[in-house]
C-alpha cells in the first residue's frame, strides 16, 4: 500500500469498492463529515454541519481537554485484556465526534477504519451528543484487498445527552482471515433515543463483541438491530445489553442471522432495574448450509413493574413457500433469494433514508455473491 494516501478516494479502485461495501462515500457524496483512518495513521478528518465536530483522538484532548471526562466513563479500562491493549497505547487514536446542544446533522457523518499494512489497528473512540442534538454516524470498517490477515480491536463510547438522539450504523466488510474485538457501551439520558444497527454479510475470521446501552434516564430509549452472515469458517460471537435503570426506559434487541457454514452465537441480555420500564429481545436464525446459530437471550427482572420478554427461532426454509412463489412463476433460485432478502431485510423504525440504502445495499451485494 502506497505511503501517499491521504484520502479514501487515493486508494485503489479494488479498495474503494470494499469501502463502499462498507456504507462509505469516498467522494462524500451526501456525507455531513468524514474521517479516515489506515492503521494508525488519521489520514482526513471533515466536517461540514454546523454544530458538530469530527476530530481526532489527541486532537479533541488538546482543544477541548474537558473531553478528558468521558475517556473511560462508558467502557471499564479494564473490561478484559483488549481494553487493558488499548488503554496501554501511549498515542492512541481513533476519532471524536462532537454535536452541540441542539445541532443536527443534514446527512450522516462518515467514519473509516481500515486495516491495510500494520498487523493491528486499534482506536478508541468518542461520541458526545449534547441536549436535543441529532447525530447520524455510519461506520464502515475495512481491509484492503492484499490484506491477507489481522486484528481490528477498539472501544467506543457514546454519550447521549437528555432528549438527544443518535442512529449508530455499523458495516463490516473484513477479510476471511481478519478478527475484530470492538468494545462500546452507551449512556443515554433523560429521553434521549440510541438507534444500533450492525451488518455483517461478509467472510470473517472472528468478531466478538457485545455492546451495552445503560439508559439512565427517564425516558430513555435503545434499539439494536443486527442482521449478519456467517459463511465457513467464520466465528461471529455477537450481543447485545441494555440496562433499564430509569422510569419509563425501553430497549428492543433484534437479529437476524444466516448461517452458510460458520458458527454465529447470537447473544442478547436486558436488565430491568427500576418500575415502569420494558424490553424484548428477538432472534431468528436461518440455516442455508450445514453450520451452528446459538441463540443466547436473557432476561432479568429486579422489581414488580418491569415487562422482560424474549422470543428466538432457528430452522430453514420452507419447502412450502418456495413451492408457492415457484407457482406463482418464479425460479427455484429466484424463490430462494426472495424468501432470503425477506427475512434479512428489517426496517428500522427511525432510521433515516440514506442509512436504509446503506443497509439495503449491502443486503444485495451480499445476495449477488450467494452468501
Amino acid at each position: 500500500m502506497s505511503d501517499s494516501i491521504q484520502q479514501m478516494n487515493d486508494l485503489n479502485e479494488e479498495d474503494r469498492k470494499r469501502l463502499e461495501l462498507a456504507g462509505l462515500e469516498p467522494d462524500m457524496k451526501n456525507r455531513s463529515g468524514s474521517f479516515f483512518q489506515k492503521d494508525q495513521e488519521i489520514c482526513q478528518i471533515a466536517s461540514d454541519c454546523q454544530g458538530i465536530e469530527v476530530l481526532g483522538f489527541a486532537d479533541a484532548l488538546s482543544r477541548y481537554p474537558w473531553v478528558s471526562d468521558y475517556i473511560w466513563r462508558a467502557v471499564a479500562k479494564d473490561k478484559d485484556k483488549y481494553t487493558r491493549y488499548i488503554a496501554k497505547q501511549n498515542d492512541p487514536k481513533g476519532f471524536v465526534i462532537i454535536a452541540r446542544k441542539g445541532s443536527r446533522t443534514i446527512y450522516p457523518i462518515q467514519a473509516c477504519l481500515f486495516l491495510s499494512d500494520s498487523p493491528v489497528q486499534h482506536v478508541h473512540n468518542i461520541i458526545i451528543a449534547e441536549e436535543g442534538a441529532e447525530l447520524h454516524v455510519i461506520s464502515g470498517c475495512t481491509s484492503a484487498s492484499a490484506k491477507k490477515s489481522g486484528s481490528h480491536i477498539g472501544v467506543t463510547e457514546i454519550y447521549i445527552g437528555k432528549k438527544a438522539r443518535v442512529t449508530s450504523t455499523m458495516i463490516h466488510n473484513w477479510g476471511e482471515n481478519i478478527s475484530v474485538f470492538p468494545r462500546s457501551a452507551t449512556i443515554i439520558e433523560e429521553e434521549g433515543i440510541f438507534l444500533s444497527n450492525y451488518v455483517c454479510m461478509q467472510p470473517v475470521r472472528m468478531i466478538q463483541m457485545s455492546p451495552i446501552a445503560h439508559l439512565n434516564g427517564k425516558g430513555a430509549v435503545a434499539r439494536f438491530s443486527s442482521i449478519v452472515v456467517g459463511t465457513e469458517k467464520s466465528m461471529m460471537d455477537l450481543g447485545s445489553v441494555a440496562v433499564l435503570n430509569a422510569p419509563g426506559a425501553s430497549a428492543e434487541l433484534l437479529t437476524r442471522a444466516i448461517t452458510t457454514g460458520g458458527t454465529i452465537i447470537s447473544r442478547g441480555r436486558v436488565d430491568g432495574r427500576v418500575t415502569g420500564t420494558k424490553a424484548h429481545i428477538e432472534c431468528k436464525g436461518l440455516i442455508l448450509r450445514d453450520g451452528i446459530i446459538h441463540a443466547i437471550p436473557e432476561i432479568r427482572g429486579e422489581v414488580v413493574d418491569t415487562e422482560l420478554s424474549h422470543e428466538a427461532a432457528v430452522g430453514k426454509i420452507a419447502k412450502e413457500e418456495i413451492e408457492y412463489l415457484m407457482a406463482r412463476g418464479l425460479s427455484e433460485e429466484t424463490a430462494t433469494a426472495t424468501i432470503i432478502r425477506g427475512f434479512l431485510d428489517v426496517k428500522v423504525d427511525g432510521l433515516p433514508q440514506a442509512l436504509q440504502q446503506q443497509i439495503d445495499a449491502a443486503i444485495d451485494a451480499a445476495e449477488k455473491s450467494g452468501f
